[in-house]
C-alpha cells in the first residue's frame, strides 16, 4: 500500500487519475480505478476492482465491495453500503451507435442505504435513507426511507431499521430488535422517533454484537463456546 504523500491509502495496483478529490482515511484496494473529476469523501473503502467515473460523488464512510462500478450521474451520500458486483446504470436506452454522454440520468443513493450483492439499480431513481435493496434485486423506481426491496422487478415488501432488521408495525409503531430505537409509520413515510435520520449512531449502537438471525423473535443467542 502507498499514499504517495496523500491523506488516503491506495494499493500500488490502483489507478488514480489526477485531479481527483479523495478524503483522508479512505482506502483504495487492488486494481481499482478512480477517474479525474471524481469526488470521494473521508474514511471510504473501495474494494478490489472498483471503478469510480468522472463526476461521481461519494460522501463519507461509503463502502464499495469488490467489483462495483459507479458511472457518471451517480451521487452517493454518507454511510452507503454497495455489495459485491452490484450494478448501477446511467442511460435507460443505451445504443453503441448513439452518443448520450451528455444525457446521463442521475441516480441518488441517500444516506445509510444498502444495495445487496449482484443487485441492479436502473438509472434515474432515488434510494431513500436507510433503504435496503436485497441481493439480486432489479430496482427500476425510486423507493422511500427504510424501504426493503426484493425481487425482479424490485418491489417494496416492508421496512427495515437503521440496523437492517425488519420492522413489524403495530398501530403505526415498531421497535428495532437490535438497537431498541423506535419507529413510526405515517402518511409521509417511516421515521425514527429516537434519532434523526441525519444524526450519526451513538457509539454503543455502532458495533454489531450478534449475527442477524439471533435478533429474530424467539431465537436464543448463542454463547461463544456453543457448538455450530
Amino acid at each position: 500500500m502507498s499514499t504517495d504523500g496523500a491523506a488516503y491509502v491506495a494499493h500500488a495496483s490502483a489507478c488514480i487519475d489526477e485531479p481527483a478529490q479523495i478524503g483522508a482515511g479512505t482506502r483504495i484496494w487492488h486494481f481499482s480505478h478512480v477517474m479525474s473529476g471524481a469526488v470521494i469523501g473521508r474514511d471510504c473503502n473501495l474494494g478490489q476492482n472498483c471503478f469510480v467515473a468522472s463526476g461521481v460523488q461519494l460522501g463519507d464512510r461509503v463502502k464499495l465491495q469488490n467489483n462495483v462500478s459507479l458511472y457518471g450521474g451517480t451521487v452517493v451520500e454518507d454511510d452507503v453500503f454497495l455489495g459485491p458486483s452490484c450494478v448501477l446504470t446511467n442511460v435507460t436506452n443505451p445504443r453503441a451507435q448513439v452518443d448520450r454522454r451528455s444525457l446521463y440520468e442521475p441516480t441518488l443513493l441517500r444516506r445509510g442505504c444498502s444495495v445487496g450483492a449482484n443487485a441492479t439499480i436502473v438509472c434515474g431513481v432515488t434510494l431513500g435513507r436507510y433503504s435496503f435493496v436485497g441481493a439480486g434485486a432489479v430496482l427500476t423506481h425510486s423507493v422511500p426511507d427504510y424501504a426493503l426491496v426484493v425481487g425482479v422487478p424490485g418491489r417494496v415488501v416492508g421496512y427495515v431499521s437503521r440496523h437492517g432488521h425488519r420492522l413489524a408495525f403495530v398501530g403505526g409503531h415498531a421497535t428495532c430488535s437490535e438497537s431498541g430505537l423506535r419507529y413510526v409509520e405515517e402518511t409521509s413515510g417511516v421515521r425514527c422517533v429516537d434519532l434523526h435520520e441525519d444524526e450519526a449512531l451513538p457509539e454503543h449502537l455502532a458495533r454489531g454484537e450478534r449475527p442477524h438471525d439471533e435478533w429474530k423473535p424467539g431465537v436464543t443467542p448463542s454463547s461463544p463456546g456453543d457448538e455450530p
